[in-house]
């Protein structure tokens, strides 16, 4: 076992944990090549939404007060549908498709989310429905839910200390449903890595009170364009590796 790749392991999810607090998605992003460096894309995945998960609910413990609860009344079942066809859909999937997925997922959900800001194009409310569904789809599917949760709720909650507290909980929603499938159908490969969810959980809940310092001091925006790009890159990275995995390359 390689200390320097534990500590980077930690260090890693720390401070990817705090920025995600005032961007408000980005987690499962950063730290899903973390954990590829230790576990398959199936197992992966499920440990990615333990951690991501405790990362939620200590970020609604912080933020609980900002949280507006009629966004989360709006999306909250939508999310839950998605979620649980897409968990369930998850180990149906082969772990180089699902890596093809996932870096598609990557490419196409924060392009998405730019290009909205582009074009100053609001969704209709009816269509957070959908937002929602998808949210929670990709969720379960692949672990990456907040690029699209971000599309439609940024413009609904302009104040960054309401939006970072419910997309919490929305996210929180996703987690809580996904994670007991992981377990049920992936639940010994998922224990065997014990160790490492515990590292990451705990770096992931120190990285929330880091973040909420931030939140106060950085503009949103900033932090959020970053990780997008962060984001397509590690997409096209994926992309790759699966195309190659598969004899496209």
């Amino acid at each position: 076992m390689d200390a320097s790749l534990i500590v980077f392991s930690l260090f890693a999810t720390f401070f990817a944990a705090a920025l995600t607090v005032p961007a408000g998605f980005g987690l499962a992003t950063m730290i899903t090549p973390i954990v590829f460096l230790w576990l398959e894309p199936h197992e992966a995945v499920a440990v990615v939404g333990i951690v991501h998960g405790s990362h939620n609910a200590w970020k609604l413990k912080v933020l609980r007060s900002s949280v507006d609860y009629s966004a989360v009344r709006r999306y909250g079942w939508a999310m839950v549908v998605g979620a649980l066809l897409g968990a369930a859909l998850n180990t149906a999937v082969e772990a180089d498709p699902l890596l093809l997925i996932v870096g598609v997922a990557l490419v196409v959900l924060p392009l998405l989310s730019i290009s909205e800001r582009w074009t100053n194009v609001r969704l209709p409310d009816a269509e957070d429905r959908i937002g929602g569904f998808g949210s929670g789809f990709f969720g379960g599917l692949t672990g990456h839910q907040g690029a699209l949760r971000a599309m439609f709720l940024q413009k609904r909650l302009p104040n960054k200390t309401e939006y970072a507290a419910t997309a919490a909980v929305l996210a929180l929603v996703v987690d809580v449903t996904r994670v007991p499938v992981y377990v049920a159908l992936e639940g010994w490969q998922i224990l065997d890595a014990g160790w490492l969810i515990v590292g990451l959980v705990l770096a992931a809940v120190l990285g929330v009170q880091l973040g909420k310092r931030w939140l106060k001091k950085w503009k949103s925006d900033t932090i959020r364009n970053g990780i997008l790009v962060a984001i397509v890159a590690s997409g096209v990275l994926y992309i790759r590796e699966a195309a190659v995995a598969l004899g496209w390359l």
